[in-house]
This record gives C-alpha cells, structure tokens and sequence, in this order.
C-alpha cells in the first residue's frame, strides 16, 4: 500500500504544480474565442487542463517503473506501452478539438483508433469472469474491447459540463476502483499485491485530485477533450485488465457478484453520464438532429434549472456517484443484508436533497393556487 500512497501523492503534486502552467500557455489560445450559449462561463476559459492530467499520470508511471514492487507489471512491458501510445493520440485528439471544434465522426475514427491500439497491445477482454463464459474469436474481443472503451470516453465526456464534475465524478471512480482492485489483489495473491487496475487508477486519482482545485467552481481551467478522453481509457483499461485476475480465483466468494464488478464498476461510477448518454441521444434523434450535436439539457443543466448553484450541483452528483459506487463495491465484499438498509437511507436522503428545489418550488405553487381560489 506503501507504494500506492507515494504514487497517489506524487501524481497530485505533478498535476497541481504543472496545471497553472498549462492554464498560463492556454491562455494565448483562448484570445477571440466565443463562449456558448449552452456553456456556464461567462468568459473564455483555458480548455487545455488534460495536458496536465496525461503529463501527471505519465510522470507517475516512469516513477512506478522504477519501484520495486511494480516489477511483475513492467516486465511484460507491452500492455504499458500500449497505454502510453493511446493517451498520446487523445493528447494530439484533444487539443485539435479543444482549438478547432472536429468533427463529430473524427473524434469517433480516433476514439476507436484509440481502442484498437489498446486491444492490440495485450490488453483485451478475452472471457468474462462468470462461469466458463469466453470469448473465442480475436476479433470479436477486439471488438467487445473497443466497444467498452469508446463508452466510458463518451460517458465521462458526457459529465464535463459544470466546473469541477468530471474530475471529480473520476476521482471517486478511481479511488472505487483502486479500493476494489486492491483487496482483489490481495485475494489473487499473497505474494505481489501489485495490479495494474490498482496502478492506473492510483494514478489517475491524483492526477484528478491535483486539478480538482484549479477546476472546481469558479473554475480557471477546463479540462478539455484531451481531459476526459485521458480519463475514459484509464477507467475502461483499468476494469479491462481487472477481468482477467477475477477470471484466475477459484474461491466461490468471488466468482459471484465480484466476478461482474470489473465490466459493471465503470458503469456504475459513470451511471448518471451514461443514463445522461443514453437520453441525450433518444432525445435528439426523436427532434432529428445528430446524437452527437450539443444542447443545453443534460442532468447538470436540469439540477441548475431547479435551482441549485453550480456548487451544489456539482456536490450533489458527487454524492450520488460514491453513494451508488460504495454500495455497488461494498456488496461484493460485505453481505448485501448489511448493506441494502444503509444504501436506501442514503438514496432517500441524496434523492430528498436533489429534488428539494423543485418539490418546495411545486408546493409554493400549489398553496398560492389554493390561496387564490379560497379568496
């Protein structure tokens, strides 16, 4: 654990330092730009905060690769590499956008681009870890990997609309998943804790902790394309790598609901941008426009529209993301009897919250419509 804690604090002072820099070189960029009508600034921000989070996370894994107990994952080197060529690609992706506005059918040849670099470097979902369920064709799990892959990019892409969310909607997946990814580990072997799914996201979870600060609300930064494409992969790759230790346990405890944790895991902590997606998309197809065209109607946009402040917005979906993470995480290693109670008190107690505004706005309505008619 000793080794997690200093890559965790290594990667936060990487990305807290190195963001101010990056926002000071953005700021050339942003000259002339126009904000939009569905953006929540009322300026041009620097979009460039995910150069910091790649760089942090890059810088985190030279310094792994140099510690002793991450000697079994750098041995087989390819799977690591493969990660570092996907995040330069996003890294070339996400500024070209952020600058230029791609096209919607570009970023999706590059994201699938992105996918096959990973699949094709060792990292693929060969068998799902639930009986003897495998997937026998390479092209078929190429293709299951990429499909996996360019969801959750999407998903998280989805979630960056208020100052703070996506950052920190990935610091709580990421510290779900290491938590998980860990006790597997432990359970895997007695030996070498060490785990690449553990590597990634203790990485990824300082690098979002460093540039949480700069981007929280009133933020001075974003983190761009380049930001949540970076984060997407490392969620995805880290449950794509995740499958094949539950795959190698024997124990029955964990080929039950443990065993679907690594495929349900980033679902879960990205469940509100997914279910966002998915609306998003109905939504425009049945007014004819392209699922991929932008608007101003998203989760975020509606809590605003009830009247939160971005702040409270932005906490209150953190509160749902770890609420319903936890409870996900907390049923594989703690009896479900123990846990649905606890989980129901806390889903009542975000959903009262969440809803407040509106449910005080509707009865202020309905006692000044009763007023008027005993009048």
């Amino acid at each position: 654990m000793r080794s997690y804690v200093i890559l965790i604090a290594f990667s936060f002072a990487v990305s807290y330092l190195l963001t101010p820099v990056v926002r000071s070189v953005g700021e050339r960029f942003t000259i002339g730009q126009q904000v939009r009508a569905r953006d929540q600034h009322k300026s041009p921000i620097v979009k460039f905060g995910g150069v910091a989070i790649i760089a942090a996370f890059l810088a985190g894994l030279a310094l792994a690769s140099q510690l002793r107990f991450f000697t079994g994952i750098f041995n087989s080197p390819q799977p690591i590499i493969g990660i570092v060529m996907a995040l330069l690609v996003i890294l070339i992706l996400g500024l070209a956008d952020d600058m230029f506005d791609l096209r919607w059918y570009v970023k999706l040849a590059a994201q699938i681009m992105v996918g096959l670099i990973i699949s094709t470097n060792g990292i693929l979902i060969q068998s799902l870890p639930v009986g003897s369920w495998e997937i026998d064709y390479k092209w078929l799990q190429i293709l299951v990997t990429v499909f996996l892959i360019v969801l959750t990019m999407n998903a998280i892409n989805f979630s960056d609309g208020l100052d703070g969310l996506a950052a920190g909607l990935a610091a709580i997946g990421a510290a779900t998943f290491f938590v998980y990814s860990y006790v597997l580990a432990t359970h895997v072997s007695a030996e070498d804790y060490a785990n690449i799914g553990a590597l990634l996201c203790c990485l990824l979870l300082g690098a979002c902790l460093g540039f949480l600060p700069h981007n929280f609300n009133p933020a001075n930064i974003f983190m761009g394309e380049t930001g949540v494409l970076s984060i997407g992969l490392i969620l995805s790759v880290s449950a794509i790598a995740v499958t094949g230790d539950v795959q190698g346990l024997e124990a029955q405890r964990f080929r039950n609901i443990p065993a679907y944790m690594p495929m349900l895991l980033p679902m879960v902590i990205v469940f509100l941008p997914v279910l966002d997606l998915v609306l998003s998309v109905f939504r425009r197809l049945a007014n004819k426009r392209s699922p991929f065209s932008p608007d101003a109607k998203h989760i975020h946009h509606k809590m605003l529209a009830q009247g939160h402040s971005v702040r409270r917005a932005v906490i209150l979906l953190y509160i749902w993301a770890g609420t319903i993470a936890v409870t996900v995480v907390s049923i594989a290693f703690i009896p479900v009897e123990l846990v649905l109670p606890i989980a129901l008190v806390l889903f009542f107690g975000v959903a009262l919250a969440t809803w407040k505004p509106l449910v005080t706005e509707r009865w202020s309505a309905l006692k000044t419509k009763l007023g008027k008619k005993a009048s």
